[in-house]
């Protein structure tokens, strides 16, 4: 997925006892953007996540510049790159709404494809292939 962006209000489940975006809850809002990214490519989530092949996280990783409070409108810019055959890359940059200059945070995971019940690895399906290389 080349571009996507997703919109989104900070909640207030979202924050810690500080009031700031709990560092975990990122990557939960990143895997939001993620399944926004699926279905706008057409992929059907409930067969997605629930067929003979998954696709799971395999490193996680998050940098935070900003805090984000409860109410904060927030924009993620979502892309996504082939790391090998069987294996992809999303990159998140989030940004407050109407402020697209500077990113206050940035996150990556990788995936790796596997067959559900050998877990043993796969190559990605032709429709990840093409959520890969769609831009919206």
């Amino acid at each position: 997925m080349k571009n996507f962006v997703y919109d989104r209000t900070i909640h207030f489940r979202d924050t810690d006892a500080a009031g700031v975006v709990y560092f975990a809850n990122v990557l939960a809002i990143c895997h939001e953007a993620y399944e926004a990214s699926l279905v706008a490519s057409g992929i059907d989530l409930k067969s997605f996540f629930t067929g003979n092949v998954a696709v799971p996280i395999t490193s996680a990783k998050t940098d935070f510049f900003k805090p984000m409070f409860c109410g904060d409108r927030i924009k993620i810019l979502l892309e996504s790159n082939l790391i090998s055959s069987n294996s992809f890359e999303i990159k998140y940059q989030i940004f407050f709404d109407g402020e697209p200059q500077k990113a206050i945070a940035i996150a990556e995971t990788k995936h790796t494809c596997i067959d559900s019940v050998t877990r043993k690895r796969i190559s990605l399906s032709q429709q990840l292939l093409q959520w890969i290389e769609f831009k919206q």
